[in-house]
């Protein structure tokens, strides 16, 4: 292949690129829309007082006393809506995907390599694996609600990442030819997509817990809040879901940091050197193992646990960007002068 022709094939890929963006924009606002609607009561009864005993109550009152208690954080499915909008967040998110694959393959082409040897390809594959576990999971689980948050988070890094790390197509450093290119830096993205999704749990459990101690606490049917919290699983099932990525995640971390080791010993001789990247990479294997192990054996629960799989997730994010740009060392492989 020819210099003229990987800049022609990179060139359609930043195209494709830019266009997963602005789609990837489009399904953000779709499923913002949603979160909206979702805020809004759906077929609330209208009240109008009835003379009980002697007492006046109204329409909602007495079909509570009938039916039972009312969950006025979860209402009955019957009384949610039907969530037009993520439908459509999450077509416009399937499209942003295909092109944005398109543009990762492409880049792969041009280059004549996997896509993924510096920052602006490892966002590129990191953010397309974000999103394909999350369609994934949809197949499964509802959990359109957390299209708002990575799905903005995805335009975010991929948007920042191609304006700010972008680099033309540039042959192989040495210690990089190596079959541990492929096996290493996409299981750690794929790692970082298992966190990615962890993290939104745990921050749409910390909302909801809030809601729903609100909830006890106060009098009133109607908790204060945000209005979509109404129509999503309780905090404790959320935090369980967080736990399981989590913990799957946290396989495929610890396969990077084995892999890592292995790697170096081919490339310099050594497993382990102390190097910038690989003291945070074990810096963030610590921060999940004692997430998992507080967890599963302190009873480490609710707010503190969702805060520890928060804190890895943002260590995760800063040594993919501070480390990588700010720190010299043996895994200077960003690609920026």
């Amino acid at each position: 292949m020819t210099g003229t022709d990987a800049l022609s094939l990179d060139g359609i890929s930043l195209l494709l690129v830019w266009t997963a963006i602005a789609t990837y924009l489009l399904a953000f606002i779709a499923y913002t829309v949603d979160l909206a609607q979702r805020s809004v009561p759906a077929n609330i009864p209208q009240r109008e007082p009835l003379l009980v005993s002697g007492s006046t109550v109204d329409s909602s009152q007495k079909e509570t006393a009938q039916a039972g208690p009312v969950d006025a954080v979860h209402p009955p499915p019957a009384q949610q809506q039907r969530l037009l909008w993520a439908r459509i967040g999450t077509s416009l998110t399937v499209l942003a995907f295909l092109f944005h694959v398109a543009g990762t393959i492409l880049r792969g082409i041009a280059a004549e390599r996997v896509p993924w040897a510096n920052m602006y390809e490892f966002a590129l594959t990191g953010t397309a694996l974000i999103v394909a576990v999350y369609l994934l999971v949809l197949r499964r689980s509802d959990l359109r609600f957390l299209g708002a948050f990575l799905i903005g988070m995805v335009v975010l890094l991929l948007g920042g990442a191609t304006i700010t790390f972008y680099v033309d197509v540039v042959p192989l450093m040495d210690p990089l030819k190596s079959v541990w290119l492929v096996i290493h830096v996409f299981v750690a993205s794929l790692a970082t997509a298992l966190f990615a999704i962890a993290c939104g749990l745990s921050i749409t459990q910390l909302m909801q817990a809030r809601r729903e101690r609100r909830a006890q606490a106060s009098e009133t049917a109607r908790p204060s809040g945000p209005g979509f919290l109404r129509t999503l699983p309780p905090a404790d099932a959320l935090e369980s879901l967080a736990y399981r990525f989590a913990i799957v995640g946290f396989m495929f971390w610890t396969f990077t940091l084995i892999a890592g080791s292995i790697w170096a010993n081919d490339s310099w001789g050594r497993y382990w050197g102390f190097d910038t990247k690989e003291v945070w990479t074990f810096v963030i294997w610590v921060l999940y193992a004692g997430y998992i192990h507080a967890r599963a054996t302190r009873g480490w629960r609710g707010n503190r646990s969702a805060w520890l799989s928060i804190i890895g997730f943002v260590a995760v994010l800063f040594n993919f960007t501070i480390v990588n740009m700010f720190f010299k060392g043996l895994h200077a492989y960003s690609g920026l002068s």
